[in-house]
């Protein structure tokens, strides 16, 4: 009996192993076949990135020079993940053709600085601007929801495959000041015309709610908290009074530079730290159903839809939801 019994649990065990190998090679090859499909999608094998001369690590290793302050070429090489020869071989074909400049590091000899020529200039800003098309031009026909659903699934890949990166990048939340509401008011208006379509009526609610948090603002009952990042303003969120014992979160957002790196929920804790602390019984908040990633935020922190309403605002048909949280 007891080797019946054992023979049996081998059974099992092989059985478990064999799903698990086969469920293993499903997701490997899924894996594979999107990479086929976007590499195709985004042009990756074609002879020269977006119509250039350069192949795409040339254009790479040219945008982080430009974007960096004076990188070392080791820095951009760990970035990148370079063979050192490799690098130094595209190095020295940009500075044959005038495209960088390299000096020796004052603080270390042994280091080369890399900077652009204006030729190498004016390369990165003819490859900005085809990118800018070409992404662009990919977008076209693709509903304004759906994008939204495109940019939290490539943040959700970026912070699956990477946690490390994205979490060791620093930020810091801070009381608003004097510059802050005309920024905000700015970037609301911006990031939902670029990102939605929405046209300048939903900046006038922005500027309406912003100059009644200032000319009301009551310091023991409401706050604004600015996030910054390398020096940069980077997103925000307001919690205000909406009577002694219910608040509402009020124009939360974050750049599309600093997403994924958990600066919205830490936002949102934050309005729900303090509301705790100055004795608000419920948080209250009027989204609408695609803004998807604010809406998983809500929901992550424990907020749950109360009400739905179809109108029409900002240029487009909405439905509105209001969210809430017992405290």
């Amino acid at each position: 009996m007891a080797r019946m019994a054992q023979a049996r649990s081998a059974t099992v065990r092989n059985g478990a192993t064999v799903k698990n190998k086969a469920a293993g090679m499903r997701r490997v090859e899924a894996i594979r076949r999107f990479n086929r499909f976007y590499t195709r999608k985004i042009g990756v094998l074609q002879e020269g990135l977006l119509g250039s001369a350069f192949s795409l690590t040339q254009g790479r290793v040219l945008y982080e020079v430009a974007h960096r302050e004076k990188p070392t070429a080791t820095a951009v090489g760990a970035e990148l993940g370079l063979d050192a020869g490799y690098l130094s071989r595209i190095l020295r074909g940009f500075k044959k053709v005038g495209l960088i400049h390299a000096e020796r590091s004052a603080e270390d000899a042994r280091e080369t600085l890399l900077s652009l020529t204006a030729r190498g200039r004016k390369a990165i800003a003819t490859l900005d601007q085809r990118s800018n098309e070409d992404v662009t031009a990919r977008l076209q026909g693709v509903s304004e929801a759906e994008q939204q659903r495109l940019l939290t699934a490539m943040n959700e890949i970026e912070s699956v495959l990477a946690p490390r990166a994205v979490e060791s990048e620093p930020y810091i939340l801070r009381p608003h000041q004097p510059g802050d509401m005309g920024w905000v008011v700015s970037r609301q208006g911006l990031l939902y015309v670029q990102e939605y379509g929405w046209d300048e009526q939903y900046e006038a609610l922005a500027a309406k709610i912003v100059a009644n948090f200032i000319e009301k603002f009551d310091a023991r009952r409401e706050r604004c908290w600015i996030a910054e990042r390398k020096g940069e303003t980077v997103g925000a969120v307001f919690l205000v009074k909406h009577s002694q014992t219910v608040a509402k979160l009020r124009l939360l957002h974050v750049e599309a530079s600093a997403r994924g790196l958990g600066i919205g929920k830490r936002l949102v804790d934050e309005c729900l730290r303090f509301a705790r602390r100055v004795g608000y019984k419920r948080i209250t908040l009027w989204t609408q159903s695609i803004l998807l990633a604010a809406r998983r935020i809500y929901k992550q922190a424990g907020f749950r839809c109360v009400a739905k309403k179809r109108h029409h605002s900002f240029g487009h048909d909405l439905l509105a939801e209001t969210w809430e949280l017992k405290l």
